[in-house]
């Protein structure tokens, strides 16, 4: 099995500043691309930022200049630093992972529990 952890959501006030953590671990035999996502209340899930195993990045146009996705390949882990965070970015976002569990065998999707980020004055 594969486990996705976040961590570092919360409240902030508009402007702030937060960053969301991912972990992978279990049984992985490599880790292609690694994403964020979010889903607001009555919105389907959307990306917001992700990054190859080669360290290629792209993001949602609803963020860039403002978020940095940024990935530890030796942890298995992956970060987004989000700056200037407006009242519409509050959603859960959740971490996704594309893992290969063994040499030659399928890649699969695997997706975190999702943490809350809430934007507020």
């Amino acid at each position: 099995q594969v486990q996705l952890v976040e961590s570092g959501g919360g409240l902030v006030q508009p402007g702030g500043s937060l960053t969301l953590s991912c972990v992978a671990s279990g049984s992985i035999f490599s880790i292609n691309a690694m994403g964020w996502y979010r889903q607001a209340p009555g919105k389907e899930r959307e990306l917001v930022a992700r990054i190859t195993s080669g360290g290629s990045t792209n993001y949602a146009d609803f963020v860039k200049g403002r978020f940095t996705i940024s990935r530890d390949r030796v942890k298995n882990a992956v970060s987004l630093e989000m700056n200037s965070l407006k009242p519409e970015d509050t959603a859960v976002y959740y971490c996704n992972a594309q893992v290969t569990r063994r040499l030659y065998g399928p890649t699969n999707s695997y997706w975190g529990q999702g943490t809350q980020v809430t934007v507020s004055s």
